[in-house]
Order: C-alpha cells, then sequence, then structure tokens
C-alpha cells in the first residue's frame, strides 16, 4: 500500500471525471491504493442519501469502486493517531472525519490523495498528493 484516498477523489474516480484523476488511478499499481473504512462510511452515506433509481446506480457503483480500492479497517493505533492529532492541531472547527481518515493515513503510513489539501494542513508528519493537478 503507498496511497489511501480520501472521499472526494473516491467521488472523482465514481464520476470519472476529472480525467486526470481516473488517469493517476490507472497507473497505480494494483494494491497501492486504499480507502478508509471513514471515506467508505461516508461514500455509504452518500448511497443512502440518493433516491430510487439513482440509489442502485450509486450503489452498484460504490460496489464496483470497492472491488479496485480495498477499504481498510480502523484499528485501536489508528484512533490513538487520532487522539494525537486531534491534541496536536486544537482546532474545534476542523471536521472529525477528515481527522479520522488523517490519523488511519498517517498510521499506515500512507499518502493521502486530496484535492481538499487545505482541511488537511497542518496535521503533523501527514503525506498528501493532489492528483486533480497531476497533468
Amino acid at each position: 500500500m503507498q496511497y489511501m484516498l480520501d472521499t472526494n477523489i473516491c467521488i472523482y474516480l465514481l464520476d470519472a471525471h476529472p480525467p486526470q484523476v481516473v488517469q493517476r488511478f490507472k497507473s497505480a499499481v494494483v494494491g497501492q491504493v486504499v480507502m478508509s473504512v471513514v471515506t467508505y462510511a461516508e461514500l455509504c452515506h452518500g448511497v443512502e442519501r440518493c433516491v430510487g433509481a439513482d440509489r442502485d446506480v450509486a450503489a452498484k457503483s460504490l460496489a464496483r469502486l470497492v472491488l479496485r480500492v480495498p477499504v481498510v479497517a480502523f484499528e485501536s493505533s489508528a484512533a490513538k493517531n487520532y487522539g494525537i492529532l486531534r491534541a496536536a492541531v486544537r482546532d474545534r472547527r476542523r471536521d472529525t472525519m477528515d481527522q479520522l481518515i488523517a490519523a488511519h493515513a498517517l498510521c499506515l503510513g500512507l499518502t493521502l490523495v486530496t484535492n481538499n489539501e487545505a482541511d488537511f494542513k497542518d496535521y503533523p508528519g501527514l503525506k498528501m498528493e493532489n492528483w486533480v493537478g497531476t497533468p
């Protein structure tokens, strides 16, 4: 494993847009890219907010994505990292889900792929890449 995808990058992959994200994902070696169970939870929430046929389409798209991007469990070591990270940042306005995803990536030594770099700034030791800016 090398990369953990943030929720926004997974949504881009589900929408197959922007093309540079899809291309960068396709160039990654199988097994290099994962998503946190926290991201998966956010994506499941998005599916549940859909209605009718849209929900079925969204659920099938998510199921296909999970076949290519494995979901990694949130272990107790990641929970400990979350506590350390949250105490270090001390910004109560930060999104809890983002903090959990950052802690998970840090715990596993993975680079977080996100288009929301500002949401993750100042997290000590967190490595990030933005595939949207990739040519």
